[in-house]
């Protein structure tokens, strides 16, 4: 826990208005609380070393007909920006459209956080629409995008150089 806290405060700024990592010991417990449920599964980025890079959450995951849950993920500085996070998305999508067994992830992102804009093209996501005021993040209520993928789409993305 002290690592991931420590990752989160030194990551503050680039946090700011687009996401808010738990930063104390009570917020991360909650966390964890939290992603133990059935609706929930959490993954933790780290290198080697076990220095974390980074979050990667799948959130209010609906079974039955839906089999759908939203994408939630940051980086933590200074592993931010080194394709850290390209990498380790890509796993959980194959965990996520495999062992997990949904048909589609959902990735709200504000219009303004362009780097993540980047991640989810990258990784074939397509833009759905447009929310105005749909999460609230740090007290304010914020527009957001809308980007999904199906196991369907991810599945024809794949290739041996694209695990």
């Amino acid at each position: 826990m002290p690592h991931v806290l420590e990752a989160a405060r030194r990551s503050r700024a680039l946090h700011r208005g687009f996401v808010a990592p738990p930063g104390t010991p009570e917020q991360y417990r909650a966390y964890l609380d939290r992603i133990a449920g059935s609706a929930y599964i959490g993954h933790l980025l780290c290198l080697p070393d076990g220095e974390p890079v980074g979050v990667v959450n799948i959130n209010e995951i609906v079974r039955g007909s839906f089999c759908s849950g939203y994408l939630g993920y940051h980086a933590f500085v200074p592993h931010n920006g080194r394709g850290y996070m390209t990498r380790g998305l890509q796993l959980v999508l194959r965990r996520a459209f495999g062992a997990y067994r949904l048909h589609r992830l959902e990735a709200n992102i504000q219009p303004a956080n362009l780097s993540s804009i980047s991640l989810v093209r990258r990784l074939g996501f397509r833009l759905e629409g447009f929310s105005p005021r749909y999460l609230k993040i740090a007290g304010r209520w914020r527009d957001h995008e809308r980007w999904a993928l199906t196991a369907e789409e991810w599945r024809s993305n794949q290739s041996p150089a694209h695990p």
